[in-house]
Formats: structure tokens, C-alpha cells, sequence
């Protein structure tokens, strides 16, 4: 098997909400993706990355199955790359104030690495990270 592309699938309460947060963090709206009711979709990163949030009760029945209470553990932790130490402290500023959880201050962790993680509305989690050495 060999896919063409990969993208996330993710479930929200709000979908409103959802378009608003990641907005405000700078995330890119995916063209005509969008409708503010059932789903939320952005492109994440140069290559752009797309993640759909759609909302919960739709997702639940594409998959057939039940959602991930992301109150009891983590379904996927997304990385976000960072250019500078000084980029992730002003990504964990922006995070709080458009309504995130983090779930940890910006800090070093393990030789030349530097971030934070944080949760979106829903409890997506997000690690955010600098590193000195670059993959």
C-alpha cells in the first residue's frame, strides 16, 4: 500500500468554536472546507498537513464506533516545530490566551530541547517544541 497523503481526523463539541481557536493561533483554514457547523479544517506546517475537526456526533458515525474521552488519556499528541526557544514562549502566550490548557510551562527537556503541551477546547493535545538540532 502506498497512500498519497495522510491527514487527521479529530472530534469536537464546537465546531464554531474550534475554527475560532485555531484561527487565532495562526492555523491556515482549508479552502472550502469549512462550514462552521459540521467541520473545521486547517493545513498545519509547510507541507501542509491537513486535520479536519468534525463534530462529534457525525464522527462517531463515520467510524461506527466511540469516541476517545480525551478527559481519561490522550488519543494522538500532534508536534509542532519551532523555530527559536523565543518562538515557543510566544506560541504558549498565544495558546492561553485564545482559550488553551497547558498542560506544562515552556522548558527544557532532555539535551536541546525546548517546549511546552498544551490542549485545545476539545483536549487535542499539542506539543510545541524547539530543537537545536534539526531533524
Amino acid at each position: 500500500m502506498r497512500p498519497k497523503k495522510i491527514w487527521a481526523n479529530l472530534a469536537v463539541k464546537d465546531v464554531k468554536r474550534t475554527m475560532e481557536f485555531y484561527t487565532t493561533l495562526g492555523f491556515k483554514l482549508n479552502g472550502g472546507h469549512n462550514n462552521g457547523k459540521e467541520l473545521a479544517s486547517f493545513l498545519v506546517g509547510d507541507n501542509d498537513f491537513v486535520v479536519h475537526f468534525f463534530r462529534n456526533d457525525l464522527l462517531k458515525k463515520a467510524i461506527e464506533g466511540e469516541l476517545a474521552d480525551l478527559s481519561k488519556g490522550n488519543e494522538i499528541i500532534f508536534t509542532l516545530w519551532s523555530d527559536s526557544k523565543a518562538e515557543v514562549n510566544a506560541w504558549a502566550e498565544e495558546v492561553r490566551l485564545a482559550g488553551g490548557t497547558l498542560f506544562s510551562r515552556p522548558a527544557e527537556f532532555g539535551e536541546g530541547y525546548y517546549g511546552f503541551v498544551f490542549a485545545d477546547p476539545d483536549g487535542h493535545k499539542w506539543n510545541v517544541f524547539h530543537m537545536q538540532n534539526e531533524l
